[in-house]
């Protein structure tokens, strides 16, 4: 690599094709760095997410270089895995991080670094070596692991949990700038350390359709698009909730839940598979409510999702509890329901009419979330706290 000032370096778990929320964030922040004269270079693995397996064209390469919009990336060999196996899942982090090591060791690098924190592993592996190396380390943590696993129930405290707070904090304390996807955690972060903080949350940046006038009629059609994970508790929503005839529930995306929302017996829950994401913004037009739900309030977790419905015009049932449920509240783009509440839920989808939809028009939703959240004006901002490192 030939260096310059305006180089920059990206090391994410996940980056396109892969789809979902941490791809799309990954790429998005590529593209514009991009635009804003920077030369970018990304290091990730061979994509294999969400389903656990690499990509077809991407199988038996250990290195594989691509020149695209994004900048240049690099994609580097990993043992792949979705496995709910705690053990099984840690070895497929471990494979990732050896061969970033790898990288670090045999290619030169820019003297910034941004580094997308969670897994934890490749968090880790990626500030030790900026670290011993010299570089400026810029931290983005999307998730607070290990408390994020602690409250899923996925992690239990003791010897194993330890390790991964240790790392945690020597991630935060050894970067020049932890950026932030929500208020929450910047103030986990604050607690533990020093370093500078920067509110950066998962504005998509694309064009904000536009809309034809349309009568609102009856069956009420709900959608959800995105992961379909444990967390999402999706599986165990459809069980327990009833919806009225008149009411519809609309399923997007795949995960390590899809075989039993696909086998979901229901005649108004409709399981639609995988689509691809430009098509994806057409079809969710159509709808007239989405759907954010989490099996348990995660603190420091805002779905990207709230950004992205409310910007193509779709007022949200907010399932999801903490930041996320008062971002809803204040600038008014949907429902708020307070998390793991199953009666409150099924009570708001009873009396759903098309009176309480006429209340959030989907101009007036899409025009709260535009004047809200300007992805230009926060990247611009980055780029000031970047070039200030």
């Amino acid at each position: 690599m030939a260096m310059n000032n305006k180089e920059v370096l990206l090391i994410s778990n996940y980056f396109p094709p892969e789809k979902g929320a941490a791809p799309n964030r990954m790429h998005t922040l590529a593209v514009n760095l991009n635009r804003a004269n920077y030369n970018v270079h990304v290091v990730c693995p061979m994509p294999n997410y969400p389903k656990g397996a690499i990509f077809k064209e991407f199988k038996g390469s250990i290195y594989k270089k691509e020149v695209e919009a994004a900048g240049t990336i690099h994609r580097l060999w990993l043992w792949p895995s979705n496995s709910s196996n705690k053990f099984v899942r840690l070895l497929s982090m471990l494979s990732f991080s050896m061969s970033l090591s790898f990288f670090f060791l045999f290619k030169r690098s820019p003297k910034k670094i941004f580094i997308q924190y969670s897994p934890v592993f490749v968090g880790f592996t990626a500030v030790f070596w900026t670290w011993l190396l010299g570089k400026k380390r810029i931290l983005n943590v999307s998730d607070l692991w290990p408390l994020a696993g602690l409250e899923m129930g996925l992690l239990h405290k003791g010897a194993y949990y330890s390790v991964l707070e240790w790392m945690e904090h020597f991630c935060y304390k050894k970067s020049h700038l932890v950026v932030g996807q929500s208020e929450e955690i910047l103030t986990h972060v604050k607690a533990r350390c020093n370093t500078a903080p920067f509110l950066y949350r998962n504005i998509p940046d694309f064009n904000p359709p536009s809309f034809m006038e349309t009568s609102l009629e009856k069956p009420i059609t709900l959608v959800y698009a995105g992961l379909l994970g444990i967390a999402q508790g999706l599986t165990e929503i459809c069980s327990k909730i009833q919806l009225p005839d008149d009411v519809e529930l609309h399923i997007y995306g795949a995960g390590p839940e899809t075989d039993k929302i696909s086998k979901i017996n229901k005649k108004n829950i409709v399981y639609h598979g995988e689509i691809d994401r430009t098509e994806l913004h057409k079809t969710l037009q159509q709808y007239d409510l989405a759907f954010i739900p989490l099996t348990n309030r995660i603190y420091g977790s805002v779905p990207s999702k709230l950004f992205e419905y409310t910007r193509l015009g779709l007022a949200v049932i907010y399932f999801a509890g903490g930041e996320g449920g008062k971002l809803v509240e204040t600038h008014q783009l949907g429902w708020n329901i307070p998390v793991s509440d199953f009666d409150a839920l099924q009570a708001f989808i009873s009396e759903l009419s098309i009176e309480k939809l006429k209340a959030l028009k989907k101009e007036e939703v899409q025009k709260k979330a535009v004047k809200a959240f300007n992805f230009q004006k926060q990247f611009n901002n980055f780029v000031k706290a970047l070039e200030s490192l």
